[in-house]
């Protein structure tokens, strides 16, 4: 595994890369966000994701202003579309939120999001 940037407190780890194996329209790898914790609110402007709730609980900000408030638990499946705005927060008190996050491009481009 490979550790990657961070963004807020979530952390990742790729298990499937381009530097790791050489992918070119993959990208797969495991974010945990510890307790308490959330993302940045941040968009791609180049790739969709896929994400599984492996563990934990939460919500999952969506929307131009974050205001779609969707709850999310272990065994669920997100689609984010490219360039959509989003923000996972992990509302545990005690559990990490871990999320294993597929890509269909081994280079994200991230935008930092600002609400309005």
């Amino acid at each position: 595994m490979e550790v990657e940037v961070s963004s807020g407190s979530m952390t990742r780890k790729a298990g499937i890369s381009e530097s790791l194996v050489g992918a070119k329209n993959i990208h797969l790898a495991i974010s945990t966000l510890p307790p308490g914790a959330s993302a940045t609110p941040h968009y791609h402007v180049n790739c969709e994701t896929g994400i599984y709730i492996m563990n934990g609980n939460g919500r999952f900000l969506t929307g131009p202003n974050l205001d779609e408030d969707n709850r999310i638990k272990e065994g669920d499946f997100i689609h984010v579309p490219s360039g959509a705005v989003h923000q996972p927060i992990n509302d545990s008190d005690t559990e990490d939120l871990v999320m294993v996050v597929a890509r269909n491009t081994p280079t994200e481009i991230v935008i930092e999001y600002e609400k309005e």
